[in-house]
């Protein structure tokens, strides 16, 4: 079936089994990258050359147009099973080359893209590692959905983890949330996930679609998402944190190279931004984040002021939970404007010489269906013992924070709001309740450390290490502890 640019005429010598194709098909394939794209082969012992396949669904024909300096050479493919699986025999071409896959559907509409599997992964073995030990304090840059461009190729790639998935596949509009499109690559122990899709853009609305235990299908978010829609969908959604320019170096270097945050006195506006200042004009809504630049920071200025604390704007879907429920821990709530307009808000207090605290709850996560609650089926991020992994106040999970993957993302978490947004410090909520065992429980309720006592070890742990961590990364910023 070698095909040297003319079509496949004779199916009946397939080199893909049925067994993987099935796998394909029945989207239960951990590792679609092996056999999907392009793979070097060796038909009967006989001839060496290359094996193309692609799954694209109610696709008519299909074809492999090789990309070169001059000319463009085609290669039909042969549709090998009714659904749109289409596979042929490259005679004589040794090595892999840049490729579109040009397809035509029913009433003759023709689609051209670069393949996903035909590139290689966008996480090292060294990122995973750091990841699995917990020491990335960065890892934002690689988990999650990120526009950027490989090989030349414009595009986003995604990673997320979820050891305990069978198939993780990324879902949205541009594929008709049909997890079969775009299954992901398993990155061995490591429990990551990770693909690249050429030709998404910002905008792009998505989630993950994984299969658990018991083949059950969970529809999840994206921890590490940076944007969201509303409620009632969700969707993680695809931005660009490279755009904006900031005006706030001055503050910074000052902040880095001055004790003013140990030494000095400061005086704290605490504001729920959502009901600060309503415009009435507008049927009573609350001031964007743009709209409370100037408004905001000049009242805490006129008041004396040193610093806002904004209770907390990560995403959360219930409004009344005032923003301690939440669900997107590295996104600012869209409720507002979206993310370089947050970052615009804190440019400006910054200019006015006001410091800017988030309010960060690590403590505790609600179980909304949709995001962090046992996120590939099993009791990932939480604690699987309901005893340090469920808070009876709250009807919320608890972080397991003594399992190191959980703790990167909490570390990296805190780092991130930091980095790209400039928080000035960290207000971490209920920490009471973080590093007691019995908080909010009767005699029987919970059972004591390994010394007797009451102190959660591994959250104490984690609450050391953060702190030192920031100190070292952010000098000047600072870390405050709510007694709850």
């Amino acid at each position: 079936m070698a095909l040297s640019g003319k079509p496949v005429t004779k199916v009946d010598r397939v080199i893909i089994s049925d067994s993987e194709l099935q796998s394909l098909l029945q989207a239960r394939n951990s590792h679609p990258h092996s056999l999907l794209g392009l793979h070097p082969c060796h038909l009967d012992g006989k001839s060496s050359g290359l094996v193309a396949r692609t799954l694209v669904l109610g696709a008519e024909t299909c074809e492999i147009v090789r990309l070169g300096k001059e000319t463009e050479k085609r290669f039909p493919l042969e549709k090998i099973h009714p659904d749109g699986f289409f596979e042929g025999y490259l005679a004589r071409i040794k090595d892999p080359f840049k490729y579109r896959v040009r397809v035509t559907y029913p009433g003759g509409e023709v689609r051209q893209f670069y393949d996903p599997y035909s590139f290689l992964p966008t996480m090292g073995e060294q990122d995973l590692y750091l990841f699995s030990e917990g020491n990335d304090l960065k890892v934002y840059d690689k988990m999650g959905g990120h526009l950027r461009t490989v090989d030349g190729v414009a595009g986003a790639s995604f990673a997320v983890w979820a050891p305990n998935a069978k198939r993780v596949s990324v879902v949205g509009d541009f594929n008709n949330w049909d997890g079969r499109y775009h299954p992901m690559r398993s990155m061995g122990s490591s429990g990551v996930w990770e693909i690249f899709i050429p030709g998404l853009q910002a905008g792009t609305k998505y989630k993950y679609e994984i299969v658990g235990g018991g083949d059950h299908l969970y529809l999840k978010t994206d921890p590490y998402g940076v944007y969201y829609e509303p409620p009632p969908h969700n969707c993680s959604i695809l931005y660009d944190l490279s755009r904006f320019k900031w005006h706030d170096e001055k503050w910074l270097e000052r902040r880095a190279s001055s004790d003013e945050a140990s030494t000095q006195p400061i005086s704290v506006y605490e504001v729920h931004l959502g009901s600060w200042k309503k415009v009435v004009e507008d049927g009573g809504r609350p001031l964007s984040y743009v709209e409370a630049a100037e408004n905001l920071g000049n009242y805490v200025k006129e008041m004396g002021f040193t610093h806002v604390e904004f209770m907390p704007l990560a995403e959360h879907p219930f409004t009344g939970s005032w923003g301690y429920q939440v669900t997107g821990f590295f996104a600012p709530t869209h409720r507002f404007g979206h993310p370089d307009e947050f970052r615009h808000l804190v440019d400006v207090l910054h200019q006015k010489g006001i410091g800017v605290i988030m309010d960060w709850v690590p403590a505790h996560f609600p179980r909304d269906a949709f995001a962090l609650a046992e996120f590939d089926g099993t009791h990932l991020y939480e604690h699987a013992d309901p005893q340090k992994g469920f808070h009876p106040d709250w009807q919320s999970f608890i972080f397991d924070y003594g399992r190191k993957e959980v703790r990167n993302f909490l570390f990296s978490n805190a780092m991130f709001w930091l980095e790209y947004y400039h928080a000035d410090g960290l207000r971490v909520d209920a920490v009471a309740s973080m590093i007691h065992l019995d908080y909010s429980r009767e005699e029987g309720q919970w059972t004591p450390n390994k010394y007797g006592g009451n102190g959660y070890l591994e959250a104490i742990d984690f609450v050391k290490e953060l702190n030192m961590a920031i100190h070292r990364e952010y000098p000047g910023t600072v870390v405050i502890a709510e007694e709850s």
